[in-house]
């Protein structure tokens, strides 16, 4: 077994698809309408779905928000320098919600971003090994 994707609902699928791609550096792997059933799928990732697990961003026509709720936590992307990642989300417009650092008792790098949706991303530092 092995996970193939994680869905979010967005509420302007392109402005989500040009977050993912423009802001975080994703491929879009393909995209989908279907009309029977008024939605739209795009699937994203930094590799094909064979290869990994990607993001899969459902639009369903005329819906332009959605409740987050407060079950929902975050995605969490490794990143090779998390200081390095939030300059360049802030360069393309995008939100750090908390900057890059440690937490008190540890010494992983992280940082917290913000989607057009809400959805929050986690930059998990890359830590050398050695």
């Amino acid at each position: 077994m092995r996970i193939l994707h994680t869905m979010l609902r967005v509420g302007d699928l392109n402005s989500s698809i040009a977050f993912y791609t423009e802001v975080l550096g994703m491929k879009l792997l393909r995209r989908n309408d279907y009309p029977e059933g008024k939605f739209t799928l795009a699937f994203l990732g930094y590799q094909n779905e064979v290869d990994g697990a990607v993001l899969e961003l459902t639009y369903n026509w005329g819906v332009e928000s959605y409740e987050l709720g407060n079950a929902y936590g975050h995605i969490a992307i490794e990143v090779d320098d998390a200081y390095k990642a939030c300059e360049r989300v802030k360069q393309r417009g995008g939100k750090v919600i908390r900057e890059a650092g440690t937490r008190q008792g540890s010494t992983t790098v992280l940082a917290f971003i913000e989607d057009p949706d809400g959805y929050q991303i986690e930059f998990i530092q890359k830590k050398i090994s050695g």
